[in-house]
């Protein structure tokens, strides 16, 4: 039989730690009991938030450009006509004729003739414009501006369309000027 010093027969009864060295000890998953559980790194998640919310940053900004571009071009093309309206109507179609008036349109139209078919239309300081439509476009670094409405003044109706083309400074390209039907 085996002696007392045989280590075969000693593991039947067990073995101690001790006879073979410690076994490295495995963290346990959620780290070791009494321990705070590890942090997990949480990186990816903020770059893909930050990229998204980055993203949705400059897509807003692009927004608030085209809008604020949109709108100035129409503020202008408005403001255009109202200061052209304003200055016939006040009778200043002389001015308003030298002032707006593109010299290809000049051209076609002349002084006496535009001035004589505004005086025709016998408007007063009780005329208001009002514009239905407004278009403005940039084409190749060419702007236009189309506007359409009326002139209400007391027992009488104008029609109007006005459209204005330029690079930097816009200038009347085509007018109509003539009573509502």
């Amino acid at each position: 039989m085996s002696s007392p010093q045989d280590p075969y027969r000693q593991g039947q009864a067990g073995f101690t730690p001790q006879q073979f060295g410690r076994l490295p000890e495995q963290p346990a998953p959620f780290g070791l009991p009494g321990e705070p559980p590890r942090q997990r790194s949480r990186r990816k998640l903020w770059i893909i938030l930050g990229s998204i919310g980055g993203v949705l940053l400059l897509v807003i900004l692009g927004i608030v450009i085209l809008v604020n571009v949109v709108g100035s071009a129409t503020n202008q093309a408005r403001g255009l006509a109202d200061d052209f309206t304003k200055k016939v109507i006040a009778g200043d179609s002389s001015g308003a004729y030298d002032e707006y008036l593109d010299p290809d349109l000049k051209k076609q139209l002349s002084k006496e003739a535009f001035i004589s078919g505004v005086k025709s239309l016998e408007m007063d300081s009780s005329c208001q414009p009002a514009y239905n439509n407004l278009k403005v476009a940039t084409d190749n670094g060419v702007k236009s501006a189309e506007v359409v409405g009326q002139i209400s003044c007391t027992g009488k109706k104008v029609d109007l369309a006005y459209r204005f083309q330029g690079t930097d400074k816009l200038l009347m390209t085509n007018i109509k000027l003539r009573p509502a039907a």
